[in-house]
């Protein structure tokens, strides 16, 4: 789902116009932001945390030339969805899991 998607079902949802539910949509990630940049931490009950940490310095490679470049440290945000919304991950995997062939191991050889 998209922002669009994601505007559409909250119009839907609370039976305002699309335009307020975008408005209210923009407002909401734009309060997630701000936390992350005041605080560093944004909790939702039952939902998830976003935080921002620290991503170590690496080194890498140039695709292209191959040549070894060192990338720096940054901030980057990261989030951690809740125990309730992994479980409900599950739930929605699970079926699907279940449905999947089965595929039977090869004899193993000596």
């Amino acid at each position: 789902m998209n922002k669009k998607g994601l505007t559409n079902f909250v119009a839907e949802e609370a039976g305002i116009t699309k335009k307020d539910a975008n408005l209210v949509i923009g407002h909401v990630l734009n309060g997630i932001k701000d936390g992350l940049f005041e605080d560093g931490k944004v909790t939702l009950v039952g939902f998830g945390t976003f935080r921002i940490v620290l991503r170590a310095a690496r080194k890498a490679r140039n695709p292209q030339t191959g040549e070894p470049i060192n990338v720096p440290a940054k901030m980057v945000p990261k989030f951690k969805p809740s125990k309730a919304m992994k479980e409900m991950s599950l739930e929605y995997v699970a079926p699907v899991v279940e449905e999947a062939p089965v595929v039977e191991e090869a004899p193993a050889t000596e």
